[in-house]
């Protein structure tokens, strides 16, 4: 093992910061050679076979093209779950799970209804039924390819969630039911913060669930918004995560729309990357 670390990091520095590349192999050692942080650790002095070898020789020569590594071995993990990711869906990040922490500790009835707008991989509404056992849970997305990572996922970690195919910018087409609780992380991602974006996301995640015109950046928020004046029930909450430099404009757009108690949230960075407001 001891040789094979040497070789990650003889390839990977100078490409990946060095705490970077200590998570890459401890991820790498786990899904190649089913080996735990702490089996690691004692077993550092063992040889690793010729075939393992070869299969972290091609993990690492994807990584130096800046593929993430959640795509290469196909998988992450979010709120203790194991999800199945591709390119079809975003990689769950760590603010989202402070999202879905921020409603489960909120005061909730055991038997609600709840929407994810949004779903992805369906790491918000798995993560949410996998906490709420006996909410009804369902998970909107534009995109089929997504929908079946979701429905996949749902499989694998053995939670009914209902999902299915929806634009939710044309809402008004569709025959919907009442909600308590309506959450997304839609695209908030102007066109001109690209500059800032690191390549491994903009080469290889879904586009069209990242970015937004700079010319109407609320795009989805204002939909979504419109949407559950409709169908969230009365005194039921909307949850988004946001732009941390749009949280002024989210507000003006709740108080507009006609929501009360708009509490805007920082993530563990100090950023405003979480709102909620009620339908009173």
């Amino acid at each position: 093992m001891r040789a094979t670390i040497q070789y990650i990091n003889r390839e990977l520095t100078g490409i990946y910061p060095k705490s970077e590349i200590e998570g890459f192999i401890r991820i790498i050692f786990e899904a190649v050679c089913g080996l735990s942080f702490t089996e690691q650790v004692v077993k550092k002095h063992e040889k690793i076979s010729l075939s393992d070898f070869e299969k972290i020789k091609s993990i690492i020569s994807r990584l130096k093209n800046f593929e993430p590594i959640q795509y290469i071995l196909g998988e992450t993990e979010f709120y203790g779950l194991k999800l199945t990711v591709n390119p079809s869906v975003l990689i769950p990040r760590p603010e989202t799970e402070e999202l879905v922490q921020w409603i489960v500790q909120s005061e909730l009835p055991e038997n609600i209804k709840i929407l994810d707008i949004g779903t992805g991989s369906g790491c918000i509404a798995l993560a949410l039924k996998s906490q709420l056992k006996k909410a009804e849970v369902s998970g909107v997305d534009i995109s089929e390819n997504a929908l079946k990572v979701s429905r996949q996922n749902a499989q694998k970690n053995n939670l009914e969630v209902d999902f299915f195919q929806a634009d939710i910018l044309k809402w008004e087409q569709i025959a919907w039911k009442s909600f308590d609780v309506i959450v997304s992380n839609p695209p908030y991602i102007r066109e001109s913060e690209k500059v800032w974006m690191h390549s491994n996301v903009l080469n290889y995640e879904p586009e069209k669930a990242l970015f937004v015109s700079d010319s109407d950046p609320l795009i989805f928020y204002s939909s979504i918004a419109a949407f559950a004046k409709k169908h969230l029930a009365h005194n039921g909450i909307l949850f988004f995560e946001i732009n941390e430099n749009m949280g002024y404009g989210m507000n003006e757009m709740l108080i507009g729309s006609g929501f009360s108690e708009i509490e805007i949230r920082k993530d563990i960075n100090g950023k405003n990357r979480m709102v909620s407001c009620r339908n009173i």
